[in-house]
């Protein structure tokens, strides 16, 4: 799927059957434009949630900034609440393909909120300071801590940069705080035990972030 919604139980739904099956009320539409990462993290649903083909948000091809345009068309813009770039890759992995839908929602939906869901991580894939290229077009970013350091950040998200992942995530938030209206860094429930989770809720308040724990997903 490349645009889709999520329903209770963090199931993923086509628009159409969305719709369907919710018939009133707004909610978000998600974009999902690529399956590469630079993680491998060791909760992620990529490798663990089994999905029926007609709703797998694995993708036989990376499509074309086109195509997505032409769902984005689609979509009963009245029942938005908002656009979140989320797939089951990494958006920022398609970093020009990503601006350009983000722009492009932008001039035809001046009001409707953008929101990405990054691991933060596009410095060191890009190896410039990415922050800059979201002003004025993303109204929340949504990066996930995972953790309150670099030894287990690396445990967990197995991140391809090595031991200096950590700290380049947080950069990358903090240069997004002068350039975003909203930053939020996330921690995974059931993946982190009380005591992490408050180690990163410390963490983000020396640093002035908002911490959200998000419902860890099993199925």
């Amino acid at each position: 799927m490349l645009v889709y919604a999520v329903h209770e139980g963090g199931r993923y739904v086509q628009v159409a059957d969305s719709l369907k099956e919710q018939p009133e009320g707004k909610r978000g539409f998600y974009v999902n434009i690529t399956n590469q990462c630079n993680c491998a993290c060791t909760f992620c649903l990529r490798t663990m949630k089994h999905m029926a083909e007609e709703s797998t948000l694995w993708l036989k091809q990376e499509p074309s900034v086109d195509e997505v345009k032409e769902e984005l068309d689609k979509l009963p813009w009245d029942m938005a609440k908002e656009i979140v770039f989320c797939g089951f890759g990494e958006p920022t992995m398609r970093l020009d393909v990503l601006l350009e839908l983000m722009a492009y929602v932008r001039q035809k939906h001046l009001d409707m909120p953008i929101r990405l869901n990054t691991n933060g991580l596009a410095d060191l894939a890009y190896g410039r300071s990415v922050a800059g290229d979201f002003e004025g077009l993303v109204d929340t970013i949504s990066i996930s801590l995972n953790a309150s350091n670099a030894e287990r950040y690396l445990e967990l998200t197995r991140a391809k940069y090595g031991i200096g992942a950590f700290e380049a995530m947080l950069k990358f938030a903090m240069d997004c705080k002068e350039h975003i209206p909203n930053v939020v860094l996330t921690v995974v429930e059931k993946v982190e035990d009380q005591a992490e989770i408050e180690a990163c809720r410390k963490l983000c308040q020396e640093k002035g972030l908002q911490l959200r724990v998000r419902i860890y997903e099993d199925s």
